[in-house]
């Protein structure tokens, strides 16, 4: 995928995550976040985006931490956030192309600008956390099912993308908690999409090839976009093949913090 439709995708989930958290109240609690209330999902999204517009702005060289979001609520969250993301977009549409900016994680050989890590994980953040949003709103006795809708709208690529984002960018880190005492295979495959991953884990953080050349113990697959939000633990995986310790191991240890 190319960095202007990642840009384009960051538009509509901002816009629809706000459509959400207005139907839903900022007061509507977020099952898919625990203790969360609306408010503190935008609050939460909104300081991301001025957090990661920030580097790319200033082209910043190291890391800082996330400034809190104001104690709004009501309306003024609302246009605060909204005010949030087009400022992101807005710094994002407007940088050249071969900025240099602090990263937290290596971007890949086919992603190689900081223009284009953030813009890709502000993508993803903002997806993920629109599905949260959707949650919120449909959590009413009534409500509809947020994970129908999100993978509707969700192309196959991106969630492919993701996926591969959340297991070579974020386990790949040291702070991976995603080990295992001794060492281990498991797999992660979307079912409709040529894609699949295979982590050996171990006392050492989870080391991600493509492919399924060897025997897993476990396996993780389901739909592209169902699977992006089940590693994001969002959703339940849709299928678990072989030992699901390994697959619990995922739920209780995967966390990003």
């Amino acid at each position: 995928m190319e960095t202007a439709e990642f840009l384009e995708i960051l538009d509509r989930e901002g816009r629809s995550l706000a459509d959400a958290a207005e139907a839903a109240g900022t007061d509507a609690k977020v099952p898919t976040c625990p203790g969360w209330q609306v408010r503190d999902l935008l609050r939460h999204t909104g300081a991301v985006h001025h957090w990661a517009a920030s580097y790319v702005a200033e082209q910043h060289p190291s890391p800082r931490p996330i400034e809190d979001g104001p104690e709004l609520d009501g309306a003024e969250i609302l246009a605060w956030y909204r005010d949030s993301h087009r400022h992101l977009m807005s710094t994002l549409a407007a940088a050249p192309r071969d900025i240099t900016a602090w990263t937290f994680f290596p971007a890949p050989p086919h992603f190689p600008s900081p223009l284009a890590f953030w813009t890709r994980r502000q993508a993803h953040e903002t997806a993920v956390h629109r599905y949260d949003a959707e949650t919120a709103r449909d959590s009413a006795p009534g409500g509809g099912e947020p994970a129908a809708g999100f993978t509707t709208a969700l192309p196959v690529e991106f969630a492919v993308d993701g996926i591969d984002e959340l297991l070579h960018g974020f386990h790949a880190r040291p702070m991976s908690r995603v080990r295992t005492t001794g060492p281990r295979l498991l797999r992660v495959r979307a079912t409709d999409a040529d894609a699949v991953w295979t982590l050996r884990l171990s006392t050492e953080p989870p080391v991600v090839t493509p492919g399924d050349a060897e025997p897993a113990d476990t396996e993780l697959a389901g739909p592209a976009g169902q699977l992006y939000l089940a590693l994001w633990n969002r959703i339940p995986v849709p299928q678990v093949t072989g030992d699901a310790a390994l697959a619990e191991l995922w739920r209780e240890a995967s966390a990003i913090g």
